[in-house]
């Protein structure tokens, strides 16, 4: 059976890989174009640097394909299995860039936006973007995963492998954390307080 290419269509996550895993590449095409934009997302988030982001997208992509065949039904989501193995990657690139001396950490890429107000969004990307690489590495990714994914709590738990209470810890703290850093920075931003 080949699965049609439209990755809006109303095939689940987990019945397009298991298509994929009996050999179905339209299935394969499909699940890559629904989940890839996600875990880059989420990877550009956590390191900061577009290039390592995407890849870690690829290997992230790799590791769903190899295990394909063997994907067993109902055991956890794909977007939750794809999530927890991009975000173990991203730890593990963090780990290894601590050891660089600050001279050798590449410079953030600044867009070029072409109108004032994409300017000003930039600005407020990049404030949120810095304030967020001085976070703990498990902060930043519970903060991500819920405010920036938009994911659930209890995925969240699910994909860090903490509980729920854990997370929600996380996340508060995070959150009053990039509160402090960016609220002297109001008006810089182009927050005007009413």
């Amino acid at each position: 059976m080949d699965m049609a290419l439209d990755a809006q269509s109303d095939t689940s996550d987990e019945a397009l890989l298991m298509a994929y895993g009996r050999g179905d590449a339209a299935a394969a095409h499909a699940l890559t174009l629904r989940l890839t934009p996600r875990i880059l997302r989420l990877a550009a988030r956590m390191l900061g640097d577009p290039a390592e982001a995407e890849d870690v997208a690829q290997e992230a992509m790799l590791r769903l394909w190899r295990m394909a065949p063997d994907w067993r039904p109902g055991e956890a989501q794909v977007s939750t299995w794809l999530y927890r193995v991009a975000a173990n990657l991203c730890t593990d690139r963090l780990r290894k860039k601590r050891g660089l001396a600050l001279d050798q950490v590449p410079e953030p890429v600044d867009p070029r936006p072409a109108a004032d107000a994409q300017m000003q969004m930039a600005q407020r990307a990049a404030a949120l973007d810095r304030a967020l690489q001085t976070l703990p590495d498990r902060q930043r990714q519970a903060v991500v995963l819920r405010h920036i994914e938009g994911l659930a709590n209890p995925e969240i738990a699910e994909i860090m492998q903490q509980s729920v209470e854990a997370v929600e810890s996380l996340i508060a703290r995070g959150k009053r954390r990039l509160g402090e850093l960016l609220t002297g920075r109001r008006a810089e931003l182009g927050y005007e307080d009413d």
